[in-house]
């Protein structure tokens, strides 16, 4: 049974992983997420049902365009699997509770984001938007008025730790630090991690984009890296692993 549920969601994550990366291309250059239907950015061909099958038709049509055979971004097959992969962890960690549809939700916000910041270097507000009020239902629907609130309390404080590590950062380094967006998205790790669990999503997510940034700048020194997708990926570990404030003070003693 619990293998059967891990197929399903994979299959689901690797069609919503598709959607997302529409999302996260098109929304940010103020194009419509419906219209025009998928096609191919170089000839513009309308894709057919079986060239919209998630991972298998890259590998059926050899990475290339069925029409044009331009060569497709290795990019979209991999965040379709990522995707699947993130909703079967997110099963393994929470089982079918309520809970798991706050952590799917929560890895779907994370998806769109990193498509968008990578490409332009822009967190759409849209997706912020968006994905707090639906993200605050769910938490309200779930654990009811007051935890509700609470989680307000907690991503206030995460955007305002941002805020003010944004400010250090632009004295320090005398320019922008950070954008606007990366402190945005601290209120909803406020809300759905907690304060003390967003804060360390900043620690872990500068850790493993340490390394990578380092790499890049070597190669590429006027690079311009986006900070976004490290954030999202120390956030996700920490909500898989189900971190809490009970388990760092644990780990201390």
């Amino acid at each position: 049974m619990e293998i059967a549920i891990c197929i399903f969601l994979f299959i689901i994550g690797t069609i919503f992983g598709s959607f997302y990366n529409v999302v996260g291309y098109r929304l940010p250059k103020g194009e419509s997420i419906i219209f025009p239907p998928s096609h191919c950015t170089n000839c513009n061909h309308k894709l057919s049902a079986l060239e919209l099958i998630p991972i298998l038709s890259y590998i059926i049509q050899k990475g290339k365009c069925k029409n044009c055979h331009q060569k497709i971004s290795l990019f979209y097959p991999f965040f379709e699997a990522l995707t699947g992969i993130l909703f079967v962890l997110a099963y393994l960690s929470y089982g079918l509770t309520p809970e798991l549809i706050i952590a799917l939700t929560f890895i779907s916000m994370m998806i769109i984001i990193v498509v968008s910041d990578y490409h332009y270097l822009i967190i759409s507000d849209e997706v912020l938007i968006t994905f707090s009020i639906i993200l605050f239902v769910e938490i309200l629907c779930i654990n009811g008025i007051e935890p509700a609130l609470y989680s307000l309390l907690n991503g206030l404080l995460a955007f305002i730790t941002m805020y003010l590590l944004k400010k250090f950062g632009d004295f320090i380094f005398k320019k922008e630090s950070m954008g606007g967006g990366d402190i945005k998205l601290l209120f909803i790790f406020g809300m759905v991690l907690t304060y003390p669990i967003a804060i360390l999503s900043i620690f872990v997510g500068s850790l493993i984009g340490l390394p990578i940034a380092l790499l890049i700048l070597y190669k590429k020194k006027d690079h311009v890296l986006p900070f976004g997708p490290f954030l999202a990926a120390g956030a996700t570990l920490l909500l898989l692993m189900q971190v809490n404030l009970e388990m760092l003070i644990n780990l201390y003693k």
